[in-house]
């Protein structure tokens, strides 16, 4: 869709540092993987596809959400590189992932150096009490790990989050649902298809790029979507385009 040009290179995090998040993914992973959605942190490579809308701006100052931060390898990387002046609020419900986001918003350098404000919520994104809304928001909440219902609900509330104008990215991990198809049970890849079409039904309105990130532990496809500046009739509701909705 969008060919845009690849970030530049960054100096990759330390190996230790490296090593005890994936420990501690895989840790919270066998606890809860619906909730956890991944066996590793996201890669240098995917933080900055997710994380480029908060550079394409120009210098002015953003109001940027982060849901579903993890251990924070994305936020490491938003901190980074969000403009001088700028207010990050990083959503996270588990609270051991909360407590690690905390201590690295209190010991990353870039936000007295940028005048950066960032705010750690132990919360779920669709309960966030939240009166700010947001140029960028960031999600790597695992959402084909959810319900079809429950997935409407975070993207619709993305939306509302959003200024008019306002980017959301997102990532899915390549190869999921043939996975799920092959090898899960007949329940669990119904559910899956069925995420995959409310999430479709969003993409086919509000999608203006996708670029696939494969230095990632599994590779994925991140997508960008966009409100529009001025919102448009609203379009049939995900959810009664699934098969044996009410029409």
């Amino acid at each position: 869709m969008d060919h845009r040009p690849p970030s530049p290179r960054v100096p990759r995090k330390p190996a230790a540092r490296q090593t005890a998040e994936s420990w501690t993914f895989l840790h919270e992973a066998a606890r809860d993987l619906r909730t956890t959605g991944a066996v590793a942190p996201s890669s240098l490579a995917l933080a900055r596809t997710l994380t480029d809308p908060a550079t394409t701006r120009g210098p002015r100052p953003l109001s940027v959400l982060e849901a579903g931060a993890g251990t924070g390898a994305v936020t490491r990387t938003l901190l980074s590189r969000l403009p001088r002046g700028s207010h990050l609020d990083i959503v996270e419900a588990n609270p051991r992932f909360t407590e690690r986001l905390r201590r690295l918003v209190d010991h990353h350098p870039a936000p007295a150096i940028r005048h950066v404000r960032a705010e750690v919520h132990q919360a779920y994104v669709e309960e966030l009490d939240a009166r700010r809304r947001y140029d960028v928001i960031v999600s790597g909440l695992p959402l084909t790990n959810f319900t079809p219902e429950q997935v409407d609900r975070i993207m619709a509330r993305y939306l509302d989050l959003l200024h008019p104008g306002g980017t959301l990215t997102y990532f899915a991990y390549l190869g999921t649902r043939r996975a799920r198809t092959l090898l899960a049970p007949r329940a669990e890849a119904r559910r899956h298809a069925a995420v995959d079409q409310v999430v479709g039904a969003y993409q086919r309105r509000y999608a203006t790029a996708r670029w696939t990130v494969l230095a990632n532990l599994p590779p994925a496809h991140v997508w960008e979507l966009h409100r529009p500046s001025v919102d448009a009739a609203a379009p049939p509701h995900p959810l009664s385009l699934l098969p044996g909705a009410e029409q």
